[in-house]
């Protein structure tokens, strides 16, 4: 259960992000990329926040609970209870959002430059709730 709960939050946020890794690096030769915005760096990012993840899932056995309990919903339920309890918990979400803040700047750096035009959508979190 707890394998699977981790899964569910890790693809929510770090499944956009390799997507989004596969892409920069379809990105042509010919245009230079901004410096620090390669497939590795965005793997790199999005490792980081995975494991920032999971430490904070471990230290909050409450918002763990939550999330873990999310397993089998359709997507559109988990969006709408996400969104629910993150109204219903702000320092959850601002803790959260802190957590996923490195693929935020990452996206903002490098998402539009030298990248395809799917890329920033690929991403997956700029439609995520907070």
């Amino acid at each position: 259960m707890l394998l699977n709960a981790r899964r569910a939050v890790i693809g929510v946020i770090g499944t956009g992000a390799v997507a989004g890794a596969m892409l920069f690096t379809g990105a042509g030769s010919a245009l230079a990329d901004p410096p620090n915005c390669t497939a590795a760096d965005l793997a790199g990012v999005a490792s980081g926040v995975s494991a920032a993840t999971s430490a904070y899932l471990f230290t909050h056995p409450d918002v763990n609970n939550f999330f873990s309990g999310l397993q089998g919903k359709s997507r559109d339920d988990m969006r709408t209870e996400v969104t629910s309890y993150m109204d219903a918990n702000p320092q959850v979400k601002a803790e959260l959002t802190a957590i996923r803040q490195p693929l935020a700047d990452i996206r903002a750096r490098c998402g539009d430059a030298g990248a395809p035009a799917g890329a920033v959508a690929a991403e997956g979190l700029a439609g995520a709730p907070n």
